[in-house]
């Protein structure tokens, strides 16, 4: 595991621009043999040299470079946080003191951010106070119901979560020089991706990294866009959102979707000729949930009903509890026409013809806007867009 000693990271940035021990001895201000000490313990870190050492200088070979890019987005990402509540801790600071200020940003409460890192409620408490002496302010307020983080405080707390994510990442990059399968890919899924394209992809990503540690998370879209944007989560696959939700994310259309209401076979509106508003209305449904994309089509196909909406609401995104439910009663599903091709195509379900004129709705990948793939992640990504050529409409 590479190192989280900020020092030594910042050590072996200026050894990579100066080309020198010397140098950069004396640009961080501390002694040759530390600098040394410091490149020895990255280099057993990162199983193999990381500069070729001649008379005119010591210079990065590619573990090196992969490294280099990697520690100079962090603290790109870092310093100026730092520098914002004193410039003092772009020297001063250190990991374990970023540590505890996210499981307190994230925690607010100092019991429960030590018992998160596994560490006594004083050393995390000493953390954040030290910072706070350097920075001259307090970064927390006191409030009846917990901690609430200054504005500052969050917004190191944040940087601080992306910069050892991409030290994570230089893991991935480094292993990959060896030829080893490293660092956990997580995808956040929501209900029509983890369904249908996901597998697929999957699949097929797996006959190439047989190895690769995969993390497939569910969970409702502002929960892992929370995720997504902390660094914890590298990828959303699902229903993207018009327009994009905040600025640090982008997003990739793969196809465009359109919404299906099934039904059990031998449902008596299999049979009951033209389906018209007023009498879907009156039906029991098992609906997506308020809130997303495909709800607020489903109500607007009612809006203007004279009887209005349904009364019989079940709200639901998964195929699978829907299924389950249709197969036990006259209920109707409403749910993405992707989401439920394999139930329809096996007979588990009827599709109802409709003529909801539905809008396209638009699927596809979530990311952080300035966000560099490991090899790994690239090569899931490159699946991701090939299974979902299947689901493009001619």
């Amino acid at each position: 595991m590479i190192s989280r000693n900020l020092r030594h990271l910042r050590v072996f940035l200026a050894v990579l621009e100066l080309r020198s021990l010397t140098l950069a001895s004396a640009r961080t201000r501390v002694s040759q043999p530390a600098v040394t000490q410091a490149l020895a313990k990255l280099e057993a870190q990162a199983r193999g040299p990381l500069f070729d050492r001649t008379r005119h200088g010591v210079f990065a070979n590619e573990r090196g470079r992969v490294l280099g890019a990697r520690v100079a987005r962090a603290f790109a990402r870092l310093d100026p946080a730092l520098a914002a509540l004193s410039p003092r801790l772009c020297l001063t600071a250190s990991s374990s003191q970023l540590a505890a200020l996210i499981a307190v940003v994230d925690t607010e409460n100092f019991t429960l951010a030590a018992r998160s890192l596994g560490h006594a409620q004083p050393t995390v408490h000493r953390a954040i106070t030290q910072i706070e002496t350097e920075a001259g302010q307090k970064l927390f307020e006191r409030r009846r119901n917990g901690l609430v983080a200054s504005r500052a405080s969050a917004t190191l707390a944040q940087a601080a979560r992306l910069a050892f994510a991409e030290l994570e990442q230089a893991e991935a990059d480094l292993a990959e020089i060896d030829g080893r399968e490293v660092g956990q890919i997580v995808i956040g899924a929501l209900p029509m991706g983890r369904s249908v394209l996901l597998p697929q992809a999957v699949a097929a990503f797996r006959r190439q990294r047989p190895q690769q540690p995969l993390r497939i998370v569910d969970g409702l879209y502002d929960d892992l866009l929370v995720g997504l944007r902390r660094g914890a989560i590298d990828l959303i696959l699902g229903a993207l959102r018009d327009p994009a939700p905040i600025g640090d994310v982008v997003q990739e259309l793969l196809f465009d979707d359109q919404l299906a209401i099934v039904v059990r076979p031998g449902h008596p509106l299999t049979e009951a000729g033209a389906l018209d508003v007023e009498l879907l209305a009156r039906q029991s449904w098992v609906v997506p949930r308020e809130g997303t994309p495909s709800r607020a089509q489903f109500d607007a196909f009612f809006r203007g009903s004279p009887g209005g909406g349904p009364a019989s609401v079940i709200e639901a995104g998964s195929i699978l509890f829907m299924r389950e439910l249709l197969a036990r009663g006259d209920f109707l599903g409403c749910i993405s026409e992707a989401q439920a091709v394999a139930e329809i195509a096996n007979g588990t379900l009827q599709r109802l013809d409709v003529a909801a004129g539905w809008e396209n709705r638009p699927i596809g990948l979530t990311l952080r806007s300035d966000w560099v793939p490991t090899r790994a992640q690239s090569l899931l990504l490159t699946r991701l867009r090939e299974a979902a050529r299947s689901f493009v409409r001619n």
